[in-house]
């Protein structure tokens, strides 16, 4: 096994400061939707407690118990709420290898089926969340005196959101006449 040698291109100091002068790349806000945001609040969330768990257990010697529930429910959160996102824009893990040598017919009803059944599979999901919560709905968490309901609910709310999400996704795949498991090379850089 060789190793090629790294190639570094000099740069004076004064290309180097030009660099500052070029404008930045002008942001786009609009792809991100209200869940985007309130999974990036949960995760700073997570990330302060998770930093305050660290300095109370390792600096101060006298941590605080209440932080690691805490941030293991900003976790719970940060995971159902990110795949309302991953639904959004298609971005789940998905095998597509039989879509490149199969027939355009075939494979469009395939990725309609798969449609079909991420639409069932959520609407199960989020009936399945509220049944759940009608039998554990009086709990509370261990270390702090809050409503275990707070979890259940934002659990319950991704599912619902994943479930018409993937009701827009499918509708947004009808319209166009193709999906990302038929052409992925159309989803490199496009938002749903």
């Amino acid at each position: 096994m060789s190793t090629q040698p790294e190639i570094h291109t000099q740069v004076t100091p004064e290309e180097l400061a030009h660099t500052f002068d070029e404008a930045p790349a002008d942001v786009d806000l609009k792809i991100y939707a209200i869940e985007d945001w309130v999974t990036l609040a949960l995760f700073w969330a997570m990330t302060a407690c998770v930093f305050l768990q660290f300095f109370t257990r390792y600096v101060l010697n006298d941590s605080y118990a209440w932080t690691e529930e805490i941030a293991v429910n900003c976790l719970i959160g940060v995971v159902f709420l990110g795949s309302v996102a991953c639904v959004r824009m298609s971005r789940h893990i998905q095998v597509d290898v039989l879509y490149h040598y199969l027939p355009p017919k075939v494979t469009r009803v395939m990725a309609t089926l798969v449609d079909l059944i991420r639409i069932g599979f959520f609407a199960y999901g989020s009936w399945l969340m509220w049944r759940y919560m009608e039998i554990v709905a009086d709990e509370e968490m261990v270390t702090v005196q809050l409503p275990r309901n707070i979890v259940f609910y934002t659990v319950l709310a991704a599912f619902v959101l994943m479930f018409l999400r993937s009701i827009q996704v499918f509708v947004a795949n009808m319209r166009r006449g193709y999906s990302v498991l038929e052409r992925p090379e159309e989803f490199q850089h496009a938002e749903v």
